[in-house]
């Protein structure tokens, strides 16, 4: 479990970074490359989302979900930096603990095509592993790219270095592919969902992303959110395969 005061500069980082916001777009998407600003696109982004719960009683509970991202543009490029931290306490004890880092380019290319490359380092407490770094590279299509709709497909191959709660150290090769879709069905209204898979020789990790996202003015909004990761072959010491978290928080975007 990290230091108390490692924890507190983690949560006061995320709470002043962002989740992108790209040509107007009201979100960015966590596992894949953000979609290609437009010409009146602001050449500096951000949004932070925060989800808090708290029961008493019978049951003693606290969750917390804070994500962040920031996105800039340079040219053709659009660079994206994010982080998220989750923690659910239950009588005294913590039952989930996750931290992710990550960093993201993307190229635009003639057409609808991308090139697009991306790092990620994840400590998820009760996953078995320590830790996890991956790096990942490949090519990106907007197959859908319209003022109310946005579907892109990624696939890519990369390495992941896995350090086990034993303190084994694994390097492997990755395979990865990835969809997301975007329908702002209303003026204030949008459904998101993303999907990712990346495999291993030992196992497949694959995410799944589903929001509601409700907008209240130019900067607030309200998001419903459901995510699922799923892991084929987790180490022995995993208290899961499959973790589900489900969330409704304020999201604040500039």
């Amino acid at each position: 479990m990290p230091h108390p005061e490692i924890r507190h500069s983690m949560f006061a980082w995320l709470s002043l970074c962002a989740l992108a916001v790209i040509a107007g777009r009201a979100h960015a998407y966590p596992f894949y490359a953000p979609p290609p600003p437009g010409e009146d696109a602001a050449s500096f982004t951000g949004d932070v989302e925060l989800g808090f719960t708290h029961l008493s009683g019978n049951t003693n509970s606290q969750t917390l979900i804070g994500k962040g991202r920031l996105t800039w543009l340079t040219g053709d490029w659009t660079h994206t930096l994010r982080g998220e931290v989750r923690n659910v306490s239950r009588n005294g004890g913590t039952s989930a603990e996750q931290y992710i880092v990550a960093g993201r380019e993307r190229y635009e290319l003639d057409g609808p095509h991308y090139a697009f490359g991306f790092a990620r380092w994840e400590k998820d407490r009760f996953s078995g592993y320590d830790q996890q770094a991956t790096a990942i590279g490949g090519y990106g299509r907007d197959l859908i790219d319209s003022e109310r709709q946005l579907l892109s497909l990624e696939s890519g191959l990369g390495f992941r270095h896995d350090r086990l709660d034993e303190g084994q150290r694994e390097f492997r090769g990755v395979g990865y592919g990835a969809l997301a879709y975007e329908w702002a069905f209303s003026e204030h209204s949008s459904v998101e969902q993303e999907l990712s898979v990346e495999g291993t020789s030992a196992n497949v990790t694959s995410r799944s992303l589903s929001s509601l996202t409700a907008r209240i003015n130019s900067h607030l909004a309200l998001k419903l959110s459901h995510e699922i990761k799923d892991n084929t072959n987790p180490p022995d010491s995993a208290d899961a395969h499959t973790d589900q978290t489900t969330s409704f928080s304020l999201l604040y975007s500039w």
